[in-house]
């Protein structure tokens, strides 16, 4: 599969775990970034087909960077990920456009079925 996915967490181990899932499913053009910044320094210049991001992170958050990047690409596929307890960000999230999201701590089979679910 050459669908381009890029990663966005703070925590690597997250984007590892996620990663692993991935690519022992097919999906091996995975890019990532450490925080809201990166993702949309990376989503510029790569236009990934996905991106999975986390919704707390340093520099700037998910939501900030989810709002960034559907301004400069409103056709961009992006589902959150969060942790329990964020019902209000994960609220804001969709209405600035979010696919979906990924409630932590989290089943790899979880992650591929919202990935084929948005790349179709």
């Amino acid at each position: 599969m050459d669908k381009k996915i890029l990663l966005v967490d703070d925590a690597a181990f997250m984007r590892m775990m996620i990663k692993d899932a991935l690519t022992k499913n097919g999906y091996t053009n995975i890019l990532e970034a450490a925080d809201g910044e990166i993702a949309c320094a990376t989503y510029a210049a790569e236009k990934p087909d996905l991106v999975i991001m986390d919704i707390t992170m340093p520099n700037k958050t998910g939501i900030e960077a989810l709002r960034d990047i559907k301004a400069a690409d409103p056709a961009a596929k992006i589902v959150m990920c969060s942790a329990m307890g964020q019902e209000a960000m994960v609220v804001d999230a969709i209405k600035l456009g979010a696919l979906d999201f990924i409630v932590k701590p989290f089943k790899p089979d979880r992650i591929l079925q919202t990935v084929q679910k948005v790349l179709g």
